[in-house]
């Protein structure tokens, strides 16, 4: 019997699928300034009309990905994950992005693949390899050299020190949530887990909305503001949750987080195209240096 083909489709290869995912997850911090400058919205208004739109998606993964009834411990775990990862994280994040550019929020949540790979070594005990090290030097300086006019430009203020410390905590958790996910993700799929822990982030956002804001806030948003929420619930919150789910699955939790490293290039470029900003020669090289060191991370592994 000859061997079997590979699969060929996108679909089902981890590391397409987690560059799918940092795509999404890049253009979320866009859309936000967009909708900052759409209207008068503050940071959980803004999240809860996000979360909001994508409760239904969210909702309809489950339903679609049916299984077993959840056990005890697992309903636990959906309720930290969705806690952790997209609420703490996303509101964070929201938080930081009022008062920070784009291009440096990018850079703050760069450190999340670096945490999830030192959070991975410390929690089994192992070394990390001397390549992996380097790598991940290398996309450093990388992202240093393409945001050293950005930050050469920005004051150091108490609120730019204030919205750096939102976005660092948002990596944090985010970290925590990308190593959540390798636990369940087998045992629920990656469709479950990302409908289940979404959902739960998604009730959190809405409680939490509840009791500091009147429902008027939401409705009396103009429909630019909506749209912007209506794109960032779908194009960077359902599918990029559900696509780093699945790479998660096929890589592990640290080679598929390394594979977000491309996430602020995404950003400056995205922010090049849609917001206008500079794009200097200074950026291109901190480009090239960021896609080699991914590309060396993602065939390295923490020994």
């Amino acid at each position: 019997m000859p061997p079997a083909k590979a699969d060929p489709h996108w679909w089902h290869d981890g590391r397409t699928l987690a560059l799918l995912s940092a795509a999404g997850f890049s253009l979320k911090a866009i859309f936000v300034k967009l909708a900052y400058a759409a209207g008068p919205v503050d940071a959980i208004t803004l999240l809860a009309m996000r979360m909001g739109l994508a409760l239904p998606a969210f909702i309809w993964l489950v339903w679609q990905a049916g299984g077993d009834p959840l056990s005890t411990a697992d309903k636990l775990g959906m309720v930290v994950l969705g806690m952790v990862g997209y609420y703490l994280s996303s509101l964070f994040d929201f938080l930081g992005l009022q008062y920070i550019t784009a291009g440096l929020e990018r850079l703050i949540l760069f450190t999340y693949p670096t945490l999830v790979l030192l959070m991975e070594a410390a929690w089994r005990r192992q070394r990390i390899a001397g390549r992996v090290w380097a790598a991940m030097g290398l996309c450093y300086l990388g992202l240093l050299a393409a945001f050293w006019h950005d930050l050469r430009h920005t004051a150091v203020s108490s609120l730019v020190l204030m919205g750096a410390g939102w976005v660092f905590l948002s990596a944090l958790t985010f970290s925590a949530y990308y190593l959540g996910t390798a636990r369940y993700v087998k045992r629920l799929g990656a469709s479950r887990l990302s409908g289940l822990a979404g959902a739960v982030a998604s009730g959190f956002v809405l409680g939490h909305f509840t009791l500091v804001r009147p429902l008027s806030a939401v409705f009396s948003q103009p429909t630019a503001v909506w749209g912007w929420a209506l794109a960032m619930a779908l194009v960077s919150t359902v599918l990029p949750i559900w696509l780093a789910a699945r790479a998660v699955e096929r890589l592990g939790p640290g080679r598929a987080a390394a594979m977000g490293t491309v996430g602020p290039v995404l950003t400056i470029v995205f922010g090049w195209i849609i917001l206008s900003e500079p794009f200097s020669m200074m950026q291109l090289v901190g480009l090239v240096l960021v896609l080699a060191g991914v590309s060396w991370i993602s065939k390295a592994k923490a020994s």
